[in-house]
């Protein structure tokens, strides 16, 4: 008897649709041993599509879109492209690592097995991007990222470039700063830095001899910050969106359920703390948020049952957020694990900072 194709990974990414329109919708996505299946909802039982793996071949970070991060592009065996957004850059890396493990496997007749792989051939073994992108993001020993100024424009959560390599060279990552340009040009690549202005931009597409400046004019920033830039100088008494301030926590796609319509949606969640706040915005794009739930002094607790509610497949995976002004939000996580690490998230962030 023929086995059914093993489960690898599966959660929420948005999707292109079709080659004609360039329409991105969340689905609820499935990687098993011999393809990815596609859902419009996690509870829906028939797939809307399937993309086989044997033939196939991955391409990240893909860089098609301007704006859009975090996008990876499937081709098929028959030359069709398929485009999925993750939420953040560690999901993105996840499912890129396994769906070239999973073609890798099933080209070669072998049976799906994890293990670690070299990030790039151009880098040495030792030297492993995605570990060093969070000790780059360490709080106390990682690169500080500030507001800086430039062309009356101010440019919040972001670093130079002259100090990417300086740190690489004190947390001895490399030997010397050629070596460094050559590092820093792999992570901004890969998508682990993104340029913030104009200089910086331009270095990236092309117009300059390297990639990545190691200037003190030229603005970087981490893809998953907050960073944002203000259109006037500090000198005209910029507020600053106080809101924005925080430090990520924890990001990914939940459902959240609507206040008047009660109809429940996939939208892409964004913790900080410090101060405490949960903004969420359309996972298929825009970069300002739909809203923002203000964390302090809340309540948050799993939530078994909706009496006045359709349910959405919700077996122990509801949770609501009760904020100090009695506003509730009801949200639905993928699993109840995932559930359980979001409560504690937020229970954590809401008893801290403002």
């Amino acid at each position: 008897m023929e086995r059914e194709p093993m489960r690898i990974r599966e959660g929420y990414l948005v999707k292109k649709q079709g080659s004609m329109f360039n329409t991105w919708k969340p689905m609820w996505v499935v990687l098993l041993e011999d393809g990815i299946e596609f859902y419009k909802r996690k509870a829906d039982n028939s797939p809307k599509g399937m993309v086989p793996l044997k033939g196939s071949s991955i391409n990240s970070p893909c860089q098609d879109f301007g704006k859009r991060m975090f996008v990876f592009k499937l081709t098929a065996a028959k030359q069709q492209d398929h485009f999925f957004q993750a939420a953040y850059l560690e999901e993105r890396d996840a499912w890129v690592r396994d769906i070239k493990r999973a073609i890798h496997c099933i080209d070669g007749g072998q049976r799906f097995a994890r293990k670690s792989t070299r990030k790039s051939i151009r880098l040495p073994e030792t030297i492993n991007l995605s570990a060093l992108y969070l000790s780059m993001k360490d709080p106390e020993k990682g690169i500080k990222e500030l507001k800086l100024e430039k062309d009356k424009k101010v440019y919040n959560h972001c670093f130079t470039g002259t100090t990417v390599i300086d740190w690489l060279v004190s947390s001895n990552s490399i030997r010397n700063r050629k070596e460094g340009l050559m590092l820093a040009s792999s992570l901004l690549s890969e998508g682990y830095l993104q340029p913030a202005e104009d200089t910086s931009k331009a270095a990236a597409e092309g117009l300059s001899d390297t990639p990545f400046l190691d200037l003190s004019d030229a603005y970087y920033y981490f893809p998953d910050s907050g960073f944002f830039c203000d259109g006037n100088s500090s000198d005209d008494d910029v507020v600053l969106k106080e809101e924005f301030r925080g430090i990520v926590v924890k990001q990914g796609c939940l459902l959240k359920q609507g206040h008047r319509r009660k109809n429940w949606k996939v939208r892409k969640f964004v913790l900080r703390e410090d101060p405490a706040y949960l903004h969420y915005y359309d996972p298929a794009g825009g970069e300002e948020p739909l809203g923002a739930i203000h964390l302090r002094g809340c309540v948050v607790t799993a939530v078994e049952d909706m009496p006045d509610s359709k349910k959405y497949d919700a077996d122990n995976i509801l949770f609501e957020i009760i904020t100090a002004n009695d506003i509730h939000y009801y949200l639905q996580a993928a699993s109840s694990a995932e559930r359980t690490e979001w409560i504690k998230a937020i229970q954590a962030v809401s008893r801290t900072g403002k």
